[in-house]
């Protein structure tokens, strides 16, 4: 049994981390943002230390939780970090989220305070205008928010690592999103193994494009505070722009997921292919068929990461496998932190080369779903946290998926439940059932297709069903394809059976970009 030591670093609080390297780095730059605004580590502590005299004024106490819902800027971070540095738990909330999906994750959370901007406050009134308590909402719009320095700053609160910094909501496997309990400790850890497979250090340039309501931002702000790099942020994903990005900021790497290389694989050709600074990327779900070519484009050696919101970051490839495992889809080893097996329907371990779950165990995972034991007790069961995903691992103990057991569809760079997406359809009058599943897609990986069976007599037109997803749930969460039917397969116990639902029956109605 491998034995899992923790370094002492790993149990500072995020409030220590961000004071410490502002006594370390003092005026270095820490942050840019894509406009060119800039914040250096003492920076981010003062007005770390802003927000947290803001949520004391607010009389928000440690162990409240305070959902953010803004588009990215230099003002996430500090939020984020403020929130958590006072003891209380951050509740991220996608900016593009409407009023019932943003409504659930304020509700489920208990936030008492939402921190929204210009973008999200109308769709933060609607969502909280139905929540049965006070939801304080605070503007954080302008620009130099919050004002750092008028009177004396509420230094870090006093709590032990282990205490809850955030729920961080994922769309998981079937049902509602489930909230991820992750502590101070999580993300200490995720940042250090983060910066450890990215190798950062002082001379780094780490770059993100991602909306910070998902994780992958966020564990990048504490690997750069980690590594005392420099961290660019960009406003989101532009793939005919990204990798001029990439160059003009100088970016020594960054990290993706499997559908950005696909779409900047389609951009033309250029001079910033090859004028960039760029040493290496990690990436999850590296296209293998695309992997070598993407190298070659690039000149940098692409490496697979494999992690989840509930454990953190678990397999790498690293330098030595690198150049055998291009192009085979491995997900490489596991890190020094955690160990990872295949199981089989018996829990057992699974032979060499024998498909089975992919499990993991260690430090830094998440203390469990809020609000939900029988989920947590079902992920952790065994004492392993059971990913969902079928793998098989090899002789030198190197994992590849297979396939995934969930029913969830992953959709570009985003986590689609179908059951949060199936009952927002079937609350319009004219649905009586209904299914979403999955379609595959050559640049987003799925896209969403929804089987759609009317209420006798009822003639729904598929705009009219998809303007109704549209006006409640996040845009991509809005199927592309359409089809309606006059019954859907059914189990003994009277379920949708998704798996028998099988090609279209008539043609499909492709409302992309509608």
């Amino acid at each position: 049994m491998t034995r899992l030591r923790r370094a002492a670093d790993l149990d500072w609080t995020l409030g220590e981390l961000v004071e410490r390297r502002a006594a370390q780095h003092r005026d270095r730059v820490l942050l840019r943002f894509g406009d060119g605004e800039t914040l250096s580590f003492a920076g981010l502590a003062a007005r770390v230390a802003a927000v947290r005299t803001l949520l004391a004024a607010r009389r928000l106490r440690p162990g409240d939780r305070v959902a953010l819902m803004m588009r990215n800027s230099l003002r996430y971070p500090v939020a984020w970090l403020g929130v958590a540095s006072a003891g209380m738990a951050a509740v991220p909330v996608n900016s593009r989220s409407g009023p019932v999906d943003s409504r659930h994750l304020i509700e489920h959370s208990g936030a008492r305070m939402v921190i929204a901007d210009d973008a999200t406050a109308a769709t933060v009134e609607a969502a909280i205008a139905e929540i049965d308590r006070p939801v304080v909402v605070e503007d954080a719009s302008r620009p130099d928010w919050p004002q750092a320095g008028h009177g004396r700053d509420a230094p870090p609160a006093d709590v032990p690592a282990g205490t809850l910094a955030g729920v961080q909501y994922t769309s998981g496997t079937t049902g509602m999103p489930k909230g991820c309990m992750l502590s101070h400790r999580y993300w200490q850890q995720i940042g250090q193994s983060s910066a450890d497979v990215l190798r950062l250090d002082e001379s780094s340039v780490l770059l993100t494009a991602q909306p910070f309501s998902y994780i992958d931002p966020l564990w990048n702000v504490v690997a750069a505070l980690r590594a005392g790099a420099e961290l660019v942020i960009l406003d989101g994903f532009h793939p005919s722009t990204f990798m001029r990005s990439v160059a003009e900021w100088g970016a020594t790497t960054f990290y993706c997921l499997g559908a950005m290389p696909v779409l900047l694989m389609k951009q033309p050709p250029a001079e910033h292919d090859r004028t960039h600074r760029l040493r290496h990327v990690g990436c999850s779900a590296i296209p293998p068929r695309l992997h070598a070519a993407i190298e070659r484009r690039w000149g940098v050696p692409w490496y697979e990461l494999f992690g989840m919101t509930e454990t953190g970051l678990n397999l790498a490839v690293l330098g030595d496998d690198h150049d055998e495992l291009v192009g085979t889809g491995s997900l490489g080893s596991p890190m020094s932190h955690c160990e990872a097996m295949v199981v089989d329907d018996s829990r057992h371990e699974a032979s060499t080369g024998a498909q089975g779950e992919l499990v993991v165990r260690g430090l830094g995972l998440m203390d469990g779903y809020h609000e939900n034991p029988e989920a947590t007790a079902a992920f952790f069961a065994g004492g392993w946290a059971h990913t969902g995903d079928i793998a098989v691992r090899d002789a030198n103990g190197r994992f590849t998926l297979r396939g995934r057991i969930k029913d969830m569809i992953r959709r570009g760079g985003e986590n689609v439940a179908a059951a949060e997406v199936e009952g927002v359809l079937v609350s319009h009058p004219a649905v009586l059932e209904c299914a979403i599943v999955a379609m595959p897609d050559d640049d987003l990986g799925e896209e969403l297709r929804a089987v759609v069976v009317p209420v006798a007599g009822a003639a729904p037109s598929p705009r009219e069903l998809r303007d109704h997803v549209a006006q409640r749930l996040a845009r991509f969460k809005v199927p592309r394809y359409w089809e309606l039917r006059a019954e859907l397969p059914h189990t003994p116990s009277e379920r949708v059976a998704k798996h028998r639902i099988g090609d279209p029956e008539s043609d499909l109605v492709d409302l992309a970009g509608t």
